[in-house]
């Protein structure tokens, strides 16, 4: 069928429900996309057609709200049962390693109707804020092949901005949603601590730092998906309440006006207080003036986090914890130890760091980033949203991460604006903001309360009808 790489998710399944399409229509339509396009995005990483035209063929495919869509598992944590599964490790690509079972968030796709199309890209364990594995090759940003995508999600942006296909999985530890959604063009929400569940395999390791969720065209994909995707699993250490109604109802609800704190500054991993790249800086000023003329009140003022002298530091520590904890886990699934020649540099490097610690030296790193999100959350006495860029510099050339001397701190300097949100648990919107000169996409970021995905939905939703999300890298 034409048109369909234009439509969001929520689109294509109206097509659907109206019996103008049958699901075997949207799946053979995705299939055609990726099978021309992906060889130059590198979106992709294990095709899984063969799965889909099955799934699509099936009478007992479910008829959930998003019945015959096709979509991407990002092929880290969540899992697919018999189907491949890599995390952008050599180690496991070249012993086809597979899963045995399908993650809760799988099958909460899966009961909604959507229909598993393939596995896309991401860095080795989710490390970096792009997606560039040395064993299976860099995802391109469709603006621009020569750039990066952003990470750890940047094969479900890829693809999304593609239109590849209308809505691809993510996740989130440090930014992974909403770094490459920016860098893309497109929508990344980070859904609050304990919203959706990391269940049965994944802990909220990190201090619970990490939170499955979706990359997406429109802000009502992203509330409809939420509704499918926040139901707590039997066991999860600490599950939200449900929201009161639907959050795709708050889309199309303005809110009443809000007290919205504006800041484009951050410190840098060597202390020093810095601002947002210019054209970043004046994304977020188009984004303010939207809402002021909305009727909100804009104030200058700082998210303590980002203007915590340590927290660069601190969060290095807790995610060199996370990359050895990875490799510990590989390491048992393989049956021998992962060595540095296993692994790329960086995320060795990475691991040292955290091995580095003792965990007596673990524990007070995560009760001082605690302590930063408490004084932060001081901040919702006065305002009711926070709004940033969503990170400090435009995309970024290829090849920018692979040295591990400069990696690092490289990554803190793109995305200062996002870590702070996955310490203190409160959910993150990235959303579409603008291009610069070069026709690369700018967003912006929104964060809220924890809690109060309704409120980012809404204020969101605002903006998208201000300024309506257009996506000019999808292919036909």
């Amino acid at each position: 069928m034409s048109g369909l790489a234009d439509l969001d998710a929520t689109a294509q399944a109206e097509l659907v429900s109206r019996g103008e399409a049958e699901p075997r229509d949207l799946v053979e339509a995705a299939i055609d996309r990726i099978e021309r396009h992906d060889p130059e995005l590198g979106a992709v990483v294990t095709p899984l057609f063969e799965l889909a035209r099955a799934a699509a063929a099936a009478p007992e495919l479910p008829a959930g709200r998003f019945r015959g869509v096709p979509f991407l598992l990002k092929d880290l944590g969540s899992e697919a049962a018999h189907t491949p599964h890599y995390e952008g490790m050599g180690a496991l690509s070249r012993r086809a390693h597979k899963s045995q079972r399908d993650s809760y968030v799988t099958a909460l796709f899966r009961s909604a109707g959507f229909i598993l199309a393939g596995k896309s890209a991401t860095c080795e364990l989710g490390l970096l804020p792009t997606t560039e594995p040395l064993a299976l090759g860099p995802t391109r940003n469709p603006y621009d092949p020569a750039m990066s995508a952003g990470g750890s999600s940047g094969g479900a942006a890829a693809s999304v901005a593609a239109g590849l296909v209308p809505v691809a999985h993510g996740s989130d530890g440090g930014g992974s949603i909403r770094i490459p959604a920016a860098c893309c063009g497109l929508v990344g929400l980070k859904p609050s601590r304990g919203r959706i569940s990391l269940g049965p395999r994944q802990s909220e390791i990190g201090t619970g730092l990490g939170t499955e969720g979706v990359i997406t065209r429109s802000v009502r994909d992203a509330a409809g998906i939420l509704d499918v995707l926040a139901r707590p699993m039997p066991g999860d250490p600490c599950p939200l309440s449900p929201p009161r109604e639907p959050f795709v109802t708050s889309v199309g609800r303005p809110p009443p006006r809000l007290r919205i704190a504006v800041w484009r500054g951050f410190v840098s991993p060597s202390g020093a207080r810095e601002l947002a790249s210019p054209a970043c800086q004046a994304a977020a000023d188009e984004i303010a003036r939207v809402l002021s003329t909305a009727g909100h009140r804009i104030t200058e003022a700082p998210y303590p986090a980002l203007d915590h002298a340590a927290f660069p530091r601190l969060f290095q520590k807790v995610w060199g914890a996370v990359a050895g904890a990875g490799l510990r886990h590989w390491s048992r699934v393989l049956g021998s130890p992962l060595e540095a020649e296993d692994v790329e540099p960086t995320t060795w490097r990475l691991a040292e760091l955290g091995a580095a610690q003792s965990a007596a030296d673990y524990l007070h790193t995560c009760a001082e980033l605690q302590t930063a999100a408490r004084q932060s959350a001081a901040i919702w006495d006065d305002f009711d949203v926070v709004l940033t860029p969503a990170l400090a510099q435009p995309p970024l050339p290829l090849g920018q991460f692979f040295d591990p001397d400069t990696a690092l701190d490289r990554a803190a300097r793109l995305s200062p604006f996002t870590a702070p949100f996955n310490v203190s648990g409160e959910p993150a919107i990235a959303i579409p903001a603008g291009k610069t000169r070069g026709d690369l996409p700018i967003g912006v970021q929104l964060a809220a309360p924890l809690g109060r995905e309704d409120l980012l939905l809404s204020i969101a939703g605002v903006i998208e009808r201000a300024r309506p999300f257009a996506h000019p890298a999808t292919r036909a």
